[in-house]
């Protein structure tokens, strides 16, 4: 089945870095879109970054210029690494893959990890 595993999170200070790491199994993970989503306490669910099978990237426009994605195919891994870090990114971060297939509602199923909690705080 598919498994997507995060981590990476933790406590810093405004202005410092974190890198997220998101681990995947169970997809041919080298054709599969990734992205990181997080969620603030009372708010809904945002993108922050995404990443096609090809490389091409796009970002939130709060993050832009601070965060960068990236994709290791032989690891099955995508990374978020997390610059000038500011209070309001304080979040849980979450991993996304989606698989299409006539097989499910919509023709899609998403997929999330656990989910990582990110502290900016000084």
């Amino acid at each position: 089945q598919v498994q997507l595993v995060e981590s990476g999170g933790g406590l810093v200070q405004p202005g410092g870095s974190l890198r997220l790491s998101c681990a995947a199994s169970g997809i041919y993970f080298s054709i599969n879109a990734m992205g990181w989503f997080r969620q603030a306490p009372g708010k809904e669910r945002e993108l922050v970054a995404e990443i096609t099978s090809g490389g091409s990237t796009n970002y939130a426009d709060s993050v832009k210029g601070r965060f960068i994605i990236s994709r290791d195919n032989a690891k099955n891994t995508v990374y978020l690494q997390m610059s000038s870090l500011k209070s309001e990114d304080t979040a849980v971060y979450y991993c996304n893959t989606v698989i299409y297939g006539l097989e499910y509602r919509g023709g899609r199923k998403d997929y999330w990890g656990q989910g990582t909690q990110v502290t900016v705080s000084s």
